[in-house]
């Protein structure tokens, strides 16, 4: 299976599925809640008895949802009771609405907000299906209700479908950028295989299910005698090597198996419905399939038959792989392979994610709903403006704010790169809520079918912009809006409340989710710059950090570290030994290394270091001498200037000097005595690494 397609683990949906379903609750209860302040606010106007019925069994039905909130999310008619809820929310809405005299009066918003909650809530398909059933319940309030001005339905329908479709489509934006960073914390990038972190997850789920009946094997591959390939012909073939054996394992196996990259030139499959008498067919198909490219030594486990637990699994797979290396005399790779693995082609493209691609969708979506605002003014002021006074003036506004909208669209890609990108945005929200404030003053006040437009941007803005420029505008929003209410037109005090705590509601709703999706974005970030294994920079990591810190003029140095003898540790241990001192060397390295460097792994035993040094070979030693005591490290430096003016330049310095040291080298086992392994020290990150700067 394509490790694309693995986006998050079950328990993550299921935890995502429940949030919803208690914001769901939490806004359904709201809702009626404040109408029935109103209602108690206004005892005298009619049907207020039934109205109070009316937001009873809305307030049961929501609160009958928050309580097994969890359970509703895991179960299978998860989608019947969140329609259900829905349904409920949505008719409750119309028919206050109606009882209060129709789509004019204070409660006529409330079928029309509830569609913009439901837009960052809901996926594509079932959005639709509700904002139907809204338009429907909503136009039959207009029609069953008292007269509304003319165009009043129809642009209250154009704006808020147009304000709901920008929150989906910012929402739907948001969660595929999710995906894709969590694609990018669980893809090895080299093979598009899954890495450790992925791999690891896939097999705990499968081990789970498999006590409750569905048999996985767990099959570990070991290459032969791989560390030839990058001492003969370079890293780069040993890259096309290892590239071609996951694509090859893919290809041998069933679109339903996972296949992992789990370090080095060690590869896994997970083989879903694959019990123990199945089991050795497959390993020797997968072995027959690897012979051409890369020679490997296999041993498998199967779940539950053999082994209960993930670790029980490992642990005899493992085994079986040595065994099988021990029994078989691996072949070493030979030019041969090194040509059929390139001809292979590499490895597909892995997923990118732009650091500016959410400010960019923020600026894009702002510049929407300003043109999207004034086109739906362009349709009043035309179509039913023909007895205000100020027509001509609102037709010229609409058409400036739509020619500004477009243009803001299309520089969006610009704005979003410029250092003034919040300032931008700022000056924009100014700017829309100023034209939006305008037409309501020319129309005859909020209540007016234009006031709407005054309220509309609080959504996006609070789904799009950071918070400490989302919190001014949406203030100055809901002021400016308040200031319209009571100087012009007819004041409508309740109207103008309620229309404004309703849209608030959506924005306060709108803002959880950016933070919420901003908060999961950082730490997918994260992720998908550390190893799984030691917690230092991952190769992805330590490049993107390296761009970031290293610059002309600067006195910094990179030191490349290969374990000497590491494969035979793991041939003669196994893999969890090697796995241990991996951890502890990454450790050792993060503790000697000198303040302010920068530490990674960059793959099997190879480790790098951005060191603050112009001649980096004395801290080297220092850092070689502590790894001593367990393991021989080959190392190679190279100083920034005069061997390379960037990571790859410097890179292929460093790793030229290592091979030539270990040409001279006897390579040794590492010692396997465990030691006390601690986390490594966050402050070496790279987003708290301080090289120095160039002198001015």
């Amino acid at each position: 299976m394509h490790a694309a397609a693995i986006a998050a683990t079950p328990r993550s949906r299921a935890d995502a599925r429940a949030a919803i379903v208690r914001t769901s609750s939490v806004r359904a209860i709201i809702a009626p809640a404040v109408v029935a302040l109103y209602l108690l606010a206004t005892p005298h106007q009619p049907h207020r008895p039934l109205m109070f019925g009316v937001i009873a069994v809305m307030i049961a039905v929501a609160s009958a949802t928050w309580g097994p909130a969890a359970r509703i999310a895991r179960s299978r008619a998860r989608v019947a009771v969140q329609s259900a809820g829905v349904f409920v929310s949505l008719t409750g809405g119309a028919t206050l609405s109606l009882l209060d005299g129709g789509i004019r009066s204070p409660l006529g918003a409330l079928v029309p907000i509830s569609v913009a909650f439901y837009a960052i809530m809901m996926p594509p398909r079932a959005f639709v299906i509700v904002t139907v059933l809204a338009a429907l319940e909503y136009w039959a309030v207009a029609l069953l209700g008292e007269p509304a001005p003319a165009g009043y339905a129809v642009v209250y329908t154009l704006c808020l479908g147009g304000v709901s479709t920008l929150c989906l489509r910012h929402a739907a934006a948001l969660a595929a950028l999710r995906r894709r960073l969590a694609e990018v914390t669980r893809v090895d990038p080299l093979t598009r295989s899954l890495n450790r972190r992925g791999f690891d997850e896939r097999l705990e789920h499968a081990v789970e299910l498999a006590r409750g009946g569905e048999p996985v094997t767990l099959i570990l591959t070991d290459l032969d005698r791989f560390k030839q390939i990058n001492d003969t012909w370079g890293h780069q073939a040993g890259d096309d090597v290892l590239a071609a054996t996951a694509r090859t394992m893919r290809g041998a196996l069933r679109d339903t198996d996972v296949v992992g990259r789990l370090g080095g030139d060690e590869f896994g499959a997970l083989l879903t419905g694959t019990g123990p008498q199945e089991a050795p067919a497959i390993v020797e198909r997968l072995r027959a399939a690897l012979e051409s490219g890369a020679p490997a030594s296999l041993g498998y486990a199967s779940c539950p038959a053999e082994a209960t637990t993930v670790e029980e699994l490992r642990r005899l797979a493992d085994a079986r792989a040595y065994a099988d290396k021990t029994a078989r005399t691996g072949r070493a790779p030979t030019e041969t392979h090194v040509r059929r693995a390139r001809e292979l082609g590499a490895a597909p493209a892995a997923a990118r994610v732009s650091g500016t691609e959410r400010r960019r969708r923020s600026i894009a979506d702002m510049g929407l709903l300003c043109a999207c605002n004034t086109a739906v003014g362009m349709v009043y002021a035309v179509g039913f403006g023909q007895h205000q006074p100020h027509r001509l003036h609102m037709a010229v506004l609409c058409a400036v704010g739509f020619a500004y909208g477009v243009w803001f669209v299309r520089a969006a890609g610009r704005m979003s790169r410029s250092p003034r990108a919040r300032l931008l945005m700022a000056l924009h929200g100014i700017l829309m809520l100023t034209m939006t404030a305008a037409m309501p003053i020319l129309n005859g006040g909020v209540e007016s079918a234009t006031g709407l437009g005054m309220l509309a941007p609080m959504p996006l803005i609070a789904l799009g912009a950071h918070l400490r420029m989302a919190l001014p505008l949406l203030v100055l929003n809901g002021a400016g809006y308040l200031v319209v209410a009571a100087t012009f037109g007819a004041p409508g005090g309740w109207y103008a409340v309620l229309h404004l705590l309703g849209f608030a509601s959506v924005a306060a709703a709108c803002a959880i989710q950016g933070r919420d999706s901003a908060r999961r974005r950082r730490r997918l970030t994260e992720l998908s710059h550390t190893d799984a294994l030691t917690g230092v920079l991952n190769r992805r990591g330590f490049e993107h950090c390296a761009a970031r810190l290293l610059h002309p003029g600067q006195a910094v140095g990179l030191t490349l570290f290969d374990l000497d003898g590491f494969k035979t540790l793991n041939d003669t241990t196994g893999h969890a030994a090697g796995d241990e001192l991996l951890r502890w060397v990454a450790t050792t390295l993060t503790a000697h290394a000198p303040p302010g460097s920068v530490v990674g792994r960059l793959g099997g035993d190879e480790f790098v270091a951005l060191i603050p040094a112009a001649d980096p070979r004395a801290h080297a030693e220092r850092m070689r001498a502590a790894l001593g005591p367990r393991a021989a490290t080959s190392v190679g430096t190279a100083a920034l200037g005069s061997d390379g003016a960037d990571f790859p330049a410097l890179y292929a310095h460093a790793d030229a000097e290592l091979y030539a040291e270990k040409a001279t080298r006897r390579p040794a086992a590492p010692v396997t005595v465990p030691a006390r392994v601690a986390d490594p020290d966050p402050s070496r990150r790279c987003g708290s690494s301080r090289l120095p700067r160039p002198a001015a």
